[in-house]
């Protein structure tokens, strides 16, 4: 059979003002009918670019020459009509935020019978049949009620299911699927991927998927294409890929991938031992920060706990009459002196509710929060306000968290400012300039602006704004969850570095275990708002004992196919208990 994308000497230049940047080079691919084929690479790659190229989705910057032949067809000299007429009939997008990708104020309904009804002619009832038929498919429970639902009356799995049932409404032959299970938890990656698995064994549907995650490609994917710097450098079997990775750069790609339970130590870290070992091999540069002076002691607790919680609860207020919603249920923990507590569950668990409660930003409702010796129940902001200089806070998002108007000395020097550590910018700036050493990041840097530098280079910068007060509580919520394996690594030794260095305590959030494994002294499980599980890292991800942790453990993909087969098949024996 020929393949139903075949692409050849695919180049792309997008014009700028300063130069032409060549974005990918040569690159020649083709995928095979029901074929899963896995593009990799870290952010910059060309990976995004190539598949996108399939629906001539570039913007008119982008010069593009080489062959894309899809169903006999070269979209690269489409236009006009003959590309709508390829769009959505031959091939379909699902993108990375449904959220983003969804109308919300139409139904969806509305908005699966729309694809329909530009591609051939379907009366308003057997539009709706067909979109009620595709949404029962992908899994959406009660179809016929939910068809006139609007997108935000969707969770966000959910969500993810619309958008792939509107790429399947009409039978394209390839599906590319940017990066579909990023923002999503295990549990709900688990069902997307099973799903993706079922659309191309019952349609027949090739899939290009684009992602950074390769647990995601040894449990998807048929075969894998791994680009670097806009060129495809290696294409091999899932299996052989992961076996004997032949190129240096897949090598270093799947090195930096964290291994579930590799950073579980039964014996508790030295934090005391000499930062300079875990450096990076390619900084010199190891930061003047001076360790707190407790920081030795932090390893064991000394000292009152940082955060102490008894019988925790946090409801948010009914609107109209309604009852509130109790987002987190008589929740008991405690974060010592210099401990890293790694906080997981899955979306809606309550996790990032009890970070924003221990910052302030959300309100305790009944039980006891203790924040250094503060109690958060009923805390009057002025009497909380000097505190907030003693806490951290890093974002998921940093893109959004800095304001984009101000450069990275103006943000980082914020937070001196205003709690008058500084007079003004100016005086802050050997400080700022101290920060961006500690986090390896150039001093040069400091008159950039944020859209100015890469996902983990923000990162990194949102982390020195975060340790700006030299705060004696860090609160990192998800914050390397969008990044791709090489940066995520990359920001995970600097935070361990400096963790260590100097000795501040942390509440970890995160829904990717194997990252909480490598970071986290202690492991904490939330459950619809109850704490069902907590323990040393290695217990927990070891020997996990609540059925929610186990069935949460079984559905993380590991990066080893066979090993990733075998965990599918105990997971679905967990979900028929």
């Amino acid at each position: 059979m020929s393949p139903v994308v075949d692409i050849t000497n695919l180049e792309v230049t997008f014009a700028t003002d300063a130069a032409p940047v060549p974005a990918v080079r040569g690159v020649s691919l083709s995928v095979e009918p029901g074929e899963v084929l896995a593009i990799v690479g870290e952010s910059g790659s060309g990976k995004t670019v190539t598949a996108k190229t399939i629906l001539k989705l570039l913007p008119d910057s982008a010069t593009v020459s080489g062959a894309v032949v899809l169903a006999g067809q070269d979209v690269v000299g489409l236009t006009g009509d003959g590309l709508r007429g390829v769009r959505g009939r031959d091939v379909a997008m699902v993108f990375q935020e449904p959220s983003t990708a969804l109308n919300p104020v139409f139904t969806v309904g509305w908005q699966i019978a729309e694809g329909l009804r530009a591609h051939g002619q379907y009366s308003k009832k057997a539009a709706r049949a067909k979109a009620i038929e595709i949404l029962g498919k992908v899994g959406i429970p009660d179809p016929e009620r939910r068809v006139d639902h609007y997108p935000h009356q969707f969770s966000g799995g959910q969500k993810q299911r619309l958008v792939i049932a509107m790429a399947l409404v009409l039978g394209p032959k390839v599906i590319v699927a940017d990066e579909p299970t990023t923002a999503l938890d295990v549990t709900v990656q688990a069902e997307i991927l099973d799903l993706l698995r079922r659309v191309r064994t019952e349609f027949g549907t090739a899939i290009v998927l684009i992602t950074h995650n390769m647990g995601v490609v040894a449990d998807l994917a048929d075969r894998v294409a791994v680009m670097y710097q806009g060129e495809l450098v290696e294409v091999a079997g899932v299996r052989e890929l992961f076996a004997a990775p032949r190129h240096e750069y897949t090598r270093r790609l799947l090195a930096a991938v964290p291994r579930l339970g590799g950073g579980a130590d039964p014996a508790p870290r030295d934090r005391t031992a000499a930062p300079a070992a875990r450096h990076r091999q390619d900084d010199d540069a190891a930061g003047h920060l001076e360790p707190r002076p407790d920081a030795a002691g932090a390893a064991g607790g000394a000292g009152p706990a940082v955060v102490e919680a008894r019988d925790l609860e946090i409801v948010y207020p009914g609107r109209l009459g309604q009852s509130g919603f109790r987002a987190v249920h008589r929740v008991s923990l405690a974060i010592a002196p210099g401990e890293v507590l790694g906080l997981v569950g899955e979306s809606g668990s309550g996790k990032t509710t009890i970070g924003r409660a221990i910052a302030g930003l959300t309100r305790a409702t009944g039980g006891s929060l203790r924040v250094l010796g503060h109690e958060m129940v009923g805390f009057r902001e002025r009497a909380f306000r000097p505190l907030r200089a003693r806490i951290g806070f890093v974002f998921q998002d940093p893109a959004t968290s800095f304001n984009p108007l101000l450069t990275l000395e103006e943000a980082i020097a914020e937070p001196l400012v205003v709690h008058g550590h500084a007079r003004d910018v100016a005086a802050a700036r050997p400080r700022v300039h101290e920060l961006l050493d500690a986090v390896h990041l150039p001093v040069a840097y400091a008159q950039r602006y944020p859209h100015e530098l890469s996902g983990g280079q923000r990162q990194r910068a949102s982390l020195a704004r975060g340790l700006a007060l030299d705060p004696e509580l860090l609160i990192a919520d998800e914050p390397t969850s969008a990044l791709d394996v090489s940066v995520q690594a990359k920001v995970l030794e600097v935070f361990t570095e400096l963790q260590a260095r100097l000795g501040f305590a942390t509440l970890f959030i995160s829904h990717d275990l194997a990252v909480v494994g490598m970071l986290a002294d202690r492991i904490a499980v939330l459950y619809r708002g109850r704490l069902v599980e907590e323990g040393a890292g290695a217990q927990v991800l070891g020997d996990p004992q609540h059925p929610y942790t186990q069935r949460l453990l079984a559905s993380v993909p590991v990066p080893d196919p066979v090993e990733q087969e075998r965990r599918r098949e105990a997971l679905a024996a967990l979900a028929e208990r």
